[in-house]
C-alpha cells in the first residue's frame, strides 16, 4: 500500500522559544561529572553542548543518540545507567507500562539532563514476560489478548481490530503517567512503530504530540541509522564507526537498544518476528560495549561529529518545524 504522505508542517504547535523555555545541555552538564571523569572524557564528549546555542553553518554533522526500552528490564536499566555514566549525550526513551519503569524514572532524576522520551507501547513481545495497558484489560479489551496482555506484534494487534478510542484512551494514559513522574519530557516515539504503523494511529500520535506541545523523534529531518542491530555481537563497533562516515550533514538518529548480558535478559525469546535476533542479551550488550567504546569516540571525533538530545535538537528547531517523515518510517 502507497501512503503519500508529503511534506506537511505543523504550525499550529507551541514554540519552545516564545514559551517556555527549555534548559539546554551545556547549562549544567558539567555539574553532574567528578572532576576525575570530566578530565578523562574525549573531547568532542565535553564539546558537545555548545551545539544547541551555536547550530554551525549547514555542512555540520549533528548525531542524537536514541536509546529505546528503558523500563523493559533491571538489566536494560543497568545498561542505560553505564551509558548514561559515560557522558555520552543521549536520548532515553522510556515503556512507561512496564514493570521496571519506576526504576528507570529514578535513574533519571538523577541525571537531569537526558533528554526522556514516551516510547508508546502497544505491544508485548517476550515470551513468558508479558505486559499490558496502564489502563487495565477492562477498560481497553480491544488491546489485548486472552490473558489481558498486549499483542507480542504490529500485525496482531490489527487482526484484532482495534477500537482507536480504546487506543487514544491508553497512550493518553502512558503520557499522563510519564508526565506525573516527575521527569522532564522532550519527545514521543514510537515501540515496533506501532503507534504510527496505519494511517488512523499515525493521526492519532501526531495529534497527541500537539495537545501535549512534545516533540516527535523523527519528525525533524533526522536521518534514521541502526546498522548496528542486526550486526553479530563482535562486529558492533565496526558497525557503529563505519556508520559516522555515511553521516550527512545536519540532523542524524542513531536507535540503539542496550542490556546486561545475563541470565535475566537472556531469558527473553522475541516473539515479535519469525526471525528473531538470536542471543538478545548478547545483542544488546554487544550494543552497550559498541556505544561506550574509544574506537566509536575516536570516530566521532574524527568527523568532527556533534552529538546532541532531542531536548537539544527541539530548541535549535523549534517544534513548528516538524513534520511527518515522507518515507513513513
Amino acid at each position: 500500500m502507497c501512503l503519500a504522505w508529503g511534506a506537511r508542517k505543523w504550525t499550529d504547535l507551541p514554540d519552545p522559544s516564545s514559551g517556555e523555555a527549555r534548559t539546554p545541555l551545556f547549562r549544567s552538564f558539567g555539574l553532574l561529572l567528578c572532576v576525575p571523569l570530566l578530565s578523562a572524557l574525549p573531547t568532542h564528549v565535553l564539546g558537545q553542548a555548545d551545539a544547541s546555542r551555536h547550530p554551525g553553518t549547514s555542512d555540520q554533522v549533528y548525531l542524537v543518540i536514541r536509546t529505546d526500552d528503558a523500563g523493559m528490564s533491571h538489566s536494560v536499566n543497568m545498561a542505560l545507567e553505564k551509558l548514561i555514566a559515560t557522558g555520552l549525550p543521549v536520548s532515553v526513551s522510556v515503556m512507561f507500562p512496564t514493570p521496571w519503569y519506576q526504576e528507570t524514572v529514578e535513574i533519571l532524576k538523577r541525571h537531569p539532563d537526558v533528554s526522556v522520551g514516551i516510547h508508546l507501547t502497544l505491544n508485548s513481545e517476550w515470551k513468558n514476560y508479558r505486559w499490558g495497558p496502564i489502563l487495565g484489560r477492562t477498560a481497553v479489551p480491544s488491546l489485548v489478548d486472552a490473558d489481558g496482555y498486549f499483542f507480542p506484534s504490529t500485525e496482531a494487534l490489527h487482526q484484532n481490530h482495534p477500537n482507536l478510542k480504546e487506543v487514544e484512551m491508553e497512550l493518553r494514559a502512558q503520557i499522563d503517567r510519564a508526565l506525573h513522574s516527575g521527569l522532564k519530557i522532550d519527545y514521543v516515539d514510537y515501540h515496533m512503530g506501532t503507534a504510527v504503523h496505519y494511517p488512523e494511529f499515525r493521526d492519532l500520535t501526531e495529534r497527541l504530540a500537539r495537545e501535549y506541545g512534545l516533540g516527535m523523534s523523527r519528525y525533524f529531518g533526522e536521518a534514521s541509522h541502526d546498522p548496528q542491530y542486526s550486526a553479530a555481537p563482535p562486529n558492533k563497533t565496526d558497525s557503529l564507526v563505519a556508520m559516522i562516515d555515511r553521516l550527512r550533514p545536519q540532523f542524524n538518529l542513531v536507535v540503539t537498544h542496550v542490556g546486561i548480558d545475563n541470565e535475566e535478559l537472556a531469558a527473553l525469546l522475541d516473539m515479535n518476528t519469525s526471525d528473531p535476533l538470536p542471543d538478545m542479551s548478547k545483542n544488546r550488550q554487544g550494543e552497550l560495549n559498541a556505544l561506550t567504546s574509544q574506537r566509536f569516540s575516536d570516530a566521532l571525533k574524527a568527523r568532527n561529529v556533534h552529538l546532541i538530545t532531542y531536548r537539544q535538537l527541539i530548541s535549535m528547531q523549534g517544534l513548528k518545524s516538524m513534520k511527518r517523515p515522507e518515507d513513513n518510517n
